[in-house]
């Protein structure tokens, strides 16, 4: 049997929890709505689990109509937030690893929502313009720098093999989970076809403390960090999945064949 796409995972809100699909249509900038929504401080710099592992308990979900966030931890007793995008409030310059994009300000009932969870002044904006990717001459919301990030299940099965706790692929925020390519194969791909699309890996994904949060509770440990840096150093950063650029959209579902048809 040959490799099979088993996830597909998009993330509304950068940094917080994902909405599993069971089927999508490929878009330049990846799966419709990813990171379509950040937040970030009053001057413009985003917010992510690195400063505030709280985020991993947001919940949100987006329909192109309302973003639904709930929050996973109901000793919070936070109710619901339920916003209809605006499209005409004020496009504020915002920076995303210090890469300048913009954002339309999407008013003061969310901001104060999540910053009464975050304990923290924030505002909420949408992604608006352009932004190209680092390299491989994509183009990316607010996804830290590439559309996609591809892992292979059995690259976790590796490392879950060397711990003591397994962990799950959530830890690793994925957008496209691949069967059948082998523990760490996705490195030796360059060029694979799912389904309908082609996708184009073109960086190795350098790991932070984000994996070491729990995204069901918000807590932050020492795995899987500690042990990834034993045997998954590389360039003097930890890797772990590879990030991919669309070279042709179309639809996407769980249980498409993957077909290798590149080696990098």
């Amino acid at each position: 049997m040959g490799a099979v796409l088993t996830e597909l995972n998009v993330y509304p809100l950068k940094s917080g929890g994902g909405t599993r699909l069971s089927t999508a249509e490929l878009t330049p900038k990846g799966l419709p709505y990813d990171r379509e929504f950040m937040l970030t401080t009053p001057e413009g710099r985003f917010l992510s689990q690195r400063d505030h592992a709280r985020m991993a308990l947001l919940r949100p979900s987006y329909d192109g109509v309302e973003l639904a966030v709930e929050v996973a931890d109901p000793a919070l007793a936070f109710t619901p937030l339920f916003h209809k995008p605006v499209d005409d409030g004020p496009v504020l310059d915002v920076t995303v690893h210090r890469q300048q994009c913009q954002g339309v300000d999407q008013g003061d009932e969310a901001a104060d929502w999540f910053g009464a969870l975050l304990d923290t002044e924030v505002r909420l904006v949408r992604f608006t313009g352009h932004r190209a990717t680092s390299r491989g001459g994509g183009e990316v919301a607010f996804a830290d720098g590439y559309p996609l990030l591809l892992i292979s299940a059995e690259s976790l099965a590796d490392l879950n093999g060397r711990l003591d706790v397994p962990l799950p692929m959530n830890r690793f925020r994925p957008n496209l989970v691949v069967s059948g390519l082998g523990a760490f194969g996705e490195d030796t791909v360059r060029r694979l076809r799912i389904g309908a699309t082609e996708i184009e890996l073109v960086k190795a994904c350098a790991r932070c403390v984000i994996t070491t949060t729990d995204q069901e509770s918000g807590e932050r440990g020492r795995e899987p960090l500690r042990t990834l840096a034993r045997y998954r150093t590389i360039d003097r950063g930890i890797r772990f999945g590879m990030n991919g650029v669309p070279r042709t959209t179309g639809p996407l579902a769980v249980g498409d064949p993957v077909e290798v048809l590149e080696r990098a």
